[in-house]
């Protein structure tokens, strides 16, 4: 599970970049609908505003203190795509092997065919890992990805993230506060936390999905538990299950619900935690016979994809072949042929060696993106509406060109790295044990079978 080298110059026979699709949708150039024409505008327009910015995430609560982004200077801000692709193109070029830029899947096109390196949050970690020789790692992603390459890079690297209001309202959905108060009930419920019965086995076992704070994974590294990402959310639990009689499994509520069901546990022997009621709003019992404790999040990208959509396309395309994401709710899951992690998405698309119609159930950047790659395919998103993830959204080629030239000290730079992102000692030394502690486990000879 490595991020995939870019190589920049594949002619594409269709335009990937969703951007432009929502500049001709604005443009009523097209019959084509977007969730929000604000997201026409630059991200720099809501910086100052509390919010996730237009997108699937905008309904969502935001924290109070979470991070804002400062002003852009205007020269980004009002140069044209040519022009910051040249700006960009000519930073890389000056800094060379000082500076290794990342690009999640779910980015922006004008952002993505700048990345040396392009995957999913993990395999862009184990990228930012792999290059000790580099003064600086721009990652463009969201918050809780940086914080995770800062946990597995060097001391002496500087990680960026390009616009600092680039968060994640899943992984805001249980922040560590939340999680200690929840830890504290469970105690209540189940006697002292670490401590194992006959069998080898103590009551609960904390598991956080990689979409997630650093404050979460090393809550999890303290107390036994165990990092897991969409790929390897089986495993994982396996794992725990071998530790522990329950799993206390959070941020995201379907990617947990769809890889237990998946291994067999019933879905009454999964109760959800509400943070904001006692006891999560169960029972004693209810927790007593409880295998999976499912928190009460979830993402809003992945929250789109319905039944209906899939019956439509089904409908419309006979034969075709849909894949979701696990976060996407149950139903959604279980009508869909395959789910899997993006980059199983992506290795199923490539490994199709007929011409296939795919209905893809994940981010709509992503999804464009296989479409313009694999013309032979006929691949488009399950969801009509055009609307990309709020926080992925949010990096900007202006913020991309911004921190390179700060980077290589250019006349329009400062020399220096903004918008680091560090963690504390602290919460960085039990976070990276949980990590390791996932890297460590290994599939179940039935998984690999």
């Amino acid at each position: 599970m490595n991020a995939i080298p870019l190589h920049l110059g594949t002619p594409l026979t269709r335009d990937p970049s969703v951007d432009h699709e929502i500049q001709r949708i604005t443009g009523g150039l097209t019959d084509a609908e977007t969730c929000n024409t604000d997201l026409a505008a630059g991200p720099w327009e809501f910086d100052s505003r509390p919010g996730y910015g237009p997108g699937s995430s905008m309904g969502d609560v935001i924290p109070a203190g979470a991070p804002r982004q400062g002003e852009l200077p205007a020269a980004y801000r009002e140069a044209s795509e040519d022009e910051l692709h040249d700006r960009i193109v000519a930073a890389k070029a000056a800094l060379g092997e000082r500076v290794v830029v990342l690009g999640h899947f779910y980015q922006r096109e004008e952002v993505v065919r700048h990345a040396d390196y392009v995957g999913d949050s993990f395999q862009l970690a184990k990228a930012a890992k792999a290059h000790p020789e580099a003064e600086a790692i721009v990652f463009c992603g969201v918050h809780f990805m940086a914080e995770t390459a800062d946990l597995l890079s060097g001391s002496d690297q500087a990680v960026i993230l390009p616009n600092l209001a680039a968060g994640c309202s899943m992984a805001d959905m249980a922040n560590i506060d939340q999680v200690e108060e929840c830890w504290e009930q469970l105690e209540d419920v189940y006697g002292p936390l670490d401590a194992a019965d006959a069998d080898g086995l103590v009551p609960v076992i904390p598991v956080t999905y990689m979409n997630s704070s650093a404050a979460i994974k090393g809550f999890v590294g303290r107390h036994g538990g165990i990092v897991c990402t969409s790929s390897n959310a089986r495993t994982v639990l396996e794992w725990a299950f071998a530790r522990g009689r329950r799993v206390l499994f959070f941020p995201d509520q379907h990617l947990g619900r769809n890889t237990a069901k998946a291994m067999g546990v019933p879905l009454e022997q999964m109760p959800m935690w509400n943070p904001n009621r006692p006891l999560g709003g169960n029972a004693e019992a209810e927790l007593d016979d409880a295998r999976v404790i499912l928190w009460h999040g979830f993402c809003s990208v992945h929250r789109r994809f319905t039944v209906d959509q899939i019956e439509k396309a089904r409908a419309e395309h006979p034969g075709v072949r849909v894949i979701v994401h696990p976060e996407c709710p149950m139903p959604v899951v279980d009508a869909a042929d395959e789910a899997g992690s993006t980059d199983y998405i992506r290795k199923a698309i490539q490994a199709a060696t007929e011409p296939t119609t795919f209905a893809i159930g994940t981010e709509v950047n992503l999804v464009q993106r296989l479409a313009a790659e694999h013309p032979q395919h006929n691949i488009f998103c399950l969801d009509p509406v055009v609307c990309p993830c709020s926080t992925m959204y949010r990096i900007h080629p202006g913020y991309l060109a911004w921190v390179l030239e700060s980077l290589a000290g250019s006349p329009t730079g400062t020399g220096t790295a903004v918008n680091r992102i560090t963690v504390p000692a602290d919460v960085a030394e039990p976070a990276r044990l949980a990590l390791e502690r996932m890297l460590a486990a290994k599939p179940s000879p039935q998984v690999t079978a």
